[in-house]
């Protein structure tokens, strides 16, 4: 088969699908020299008759065989964290029913996973945000609730509400304070920076990165023993590495980095980074047959699995970043992890087709589709409907 993909000034291009399918066998050893979470996407039903802005439909049976998928390889689930359209079509009610599906499906075949605690039950009214931090702090222990009664550990999420209602970095060490006192396991912290969600500039109080990391270090240092790590999702590799290296021992940074993950996993003489990553979820067999790699002390089959990767992961999460979901639910649909490509919110029409086109060139050349030529015909049939003639 050739497929006709767009190209520049309304043509298009032959492209030749790879033949050979991927090959990655589930199961093999348990990840060792990191803890590696796949950020996991949430499946629509494209038979629910919703409208704009009303409550997600998701397809359970799907979204739960897609996190078998994951623990098969050995790889933790992050569970209702942005990947799963949180505040981009899956509201907090649907995201609590996820967390509890999604924690019993866990314990139920020993899957590591860890849920995504924010404040996005806090809806807008008119201009503005009509909360004080008492309300933030509240919402925030509503969700930490839903977390720990489901047996799963917490990441708390990066809040709207707090960045907008904060004064000062004085303010979210007292939010986060008074959360962290109560908390019955140790937490992940959550960093993400506004190229993920530009309502979070500022945060930790400050636009200076060095004084938001003052901050962060405050927090974890007057409550040892609440935080099991920090997400850091800036996509700047020097500025993780140099915050990791000032965390206390015992305390993890996962990395967020969709565009630096692999040396900043590898590591240096001094510090590396464990992961949280929501391009884990295309890559997720690719990802830990290279981390099983490590464990066995071979860095370079580290670097020589997952550098390849990287291309794809760019353009994924090119501007605006928030919009990487639909190439991954895509990516999703084309390796048969589900049956269409309609996404909650209707976040599938968030990016062009000369984007998915090109999505689907690069994860097809990376072998990462375990049937290439129904990847292919699939492609095919959104190149139709999108007026591209084959």
């Amino acid at each position: 088969m050739i497929l006709r993909l767009p190209a520049p000034g309304r043509a298009t291009r032959p492209y030749r699908p790879r033949a050979e399918p991927a090959r990655f066998t589930p199961g093999g050893a348990p990840l060792t020299s990191r803890v590696v979470f796949a950020a996991a996407h949430v499946v629509a039903d494209p038979y629910a008759d919703t409208g704009p802005g009303g409550p997600a439909a998701v397809d359970w049976d799907a979204t739960l065989a897609f996190r078998r998928h994951l623990w098969s390889h050995g790889l933790g689930v992050a569970e209702a964290m942005d990947t799963a359209q949180r505040g981009m079509g899956l509201d907090w009610s649907g995201a609590a029913e996820l967390i509890r599906r999604s924690a019993a499906e866990a314990k139920a075949v020993g899957g590591r996973i860890v849920c995504g605690a924010g404040t996005d039950q806090l809806a807008v009214t008119g201009i503005g945000w009509p909360y004080g931090l008492d309300e933030v702090r509240a919402a925030y222990e509503e969700q930490l609730t839903v977390c720990e009664e489901s047996g799963a550990r917490a990441v708390l999420m990066a809040s709207r509400a707090l960045a907008a209602v904060a004064k000062g970095p004085e303010d979210y060490l007292e939010v986060y304070g008074r959360l962290l006192d109560q908390v019955s396991a140790p937490v992940v912290l959550h960093w993400l920076g506004p190229m993920f969600d530009p309502a979070l500039e500022g945060y930790w109080g400050s636009v200076d990165p060095d004084a938001a990391t003052r901050t962060v270090l405050e927090l974890i240092a007057a409550h040892p023993g609440k935080v099991d790590g920090i997400k850091v999702s800036l996509l700047d590799a020097r500025r993780e590495i140099e915050l990791r290296r000032l965390l206390p021992d015992g305390v993890r940074c996962y990395t967020g980095d969709d565009f630096h993950y692999p040396e900043l996993i590898e590591g240096d003489d001094h510090s590396a980074s464990h992961a949280l990553l929501g391009v884990f979820d295309p890559l997720g067999p690719l990802a830990a047959r290279a981390v099983r790699a490590l464990d066995a002390g071979d860095a370079p089959g580290f670097r020589a699995l997952l550098d390849p990767t990287v291309e794809l992961a760019r353009h994924l999460f090119q501007e605006p970043t928030r919009c990487y979901k639909t190439g991954v639910v895509l990516l999703a649909w084309l390796a048969g992890h589900q049956a269409h490509f309609t996404m909650v919110g209707g976040l599938q029409s968030a990016r062009s087709l000369p984007h998915l086109a090109r999505a689907y060139e690069l994860a097809d050349g990376l072998g990462l589709f375990p049937d290439p030529e129904r990847a292919a015909e699939r492609m095919r049939h959104l190149l139709i409907v999108q007026g591209v003639a084959q």
